[in-house]
């Protein structure tokens, strides 16, 4: 990959496991809790694409909690489990190889960035708690532009704060419609393919991807 100015990082389910606040809470939830938790990730994106569709914007906090009321329903949980998924949403783990991946891309003097659809807040307290707030140059949120992934807007908004073409930033996703999403808008877009799925056909195919954000540094 030549000419790399930027390197910009998917958020959730790329440098952070979303499936970290159910697991915390699994002795309570019981087997169930990885379906539960698979469940909630995937009604919290429809609700992104629909509202966008829709016009009817929430951010990313609101939806996160409208998408557990129904998957708390869904799965029979006890409803006073609520504030405390809540919480632990708020500050998920990241992946075992992130911090020591993003230390060493630093090193390189790429920019370093997250674009998310977390709201600034949401992503200010996901980096803090983590201990990685201090290697990356800026946490872009669609709320910057009020419209969710895969929209071309949301895409537009490291080109605009760092005056750079669409081909010189690498971007990566563990989401297959999100590297289309870049891809497509004219990123070098890597996906993150921890569990050996199947990628989409979004009239994009990535060059690269990787089984976890180590395998990258030797890719740059």
């Amino acid at each position: 990959m030549k000419n790399i100015k930027a390197i910009i990082f998917d958020a959730y389910g790329t440098l952070f496991d979303v499936n970290s606040a159910a697991e915390k809470c699994k002795d309570k939830i019981g087997a169930k809790w990885e379906g539960f938790a698979n469940f909630w990730r995937t009604t919290q994106l429809e609700y992104t694409w629909l509202r966008s569709l829709m016009g009817r914007h929430k951010d990313f906090w609101q939806i996160t909690e409208d998408s557990l009321d129904k998957s708390m329903k869904t799965f029979d949980i006890d409803s006073s489990m609520k504030s405390e998924l809540l919480n632990l949403y708020k500050v998920l783990s990241p992946f075992k190889e992130v911090p020591e991946t993003l230390k060493k891309l630093k090193e390189k003097n790429f920019k370093l960035a997250i674009l998310s659809n977390g709201t600034p807040s949401l992503l200010k307290e996901l980096v803090e708690s983590n201990n990685l707030d201090n290697l990356f140059d800026d946490l872009f949120s669609i709320e910057e532009v009020g419209i969710y992934k895969p929209d071309s807007k949301v895409y537009e908004l490291p080109i605009k704060k760092y005056k750079i073409k669409s081909n010189e930033i690498t971007f990566l996703s563990a989401n297959t419609w999100d590297v289309s999403g870049g891809g497509n808008y004219g990123y070098h877009s890597i996906w993150v393919n921890r569990n050996n799925n199947i990628f989409d056909n979004l009239d994009y195919k990535p060059k690269n991807q990787v089984k976890n954000l180590s395998e990258l540094v030797n890719l740059i």
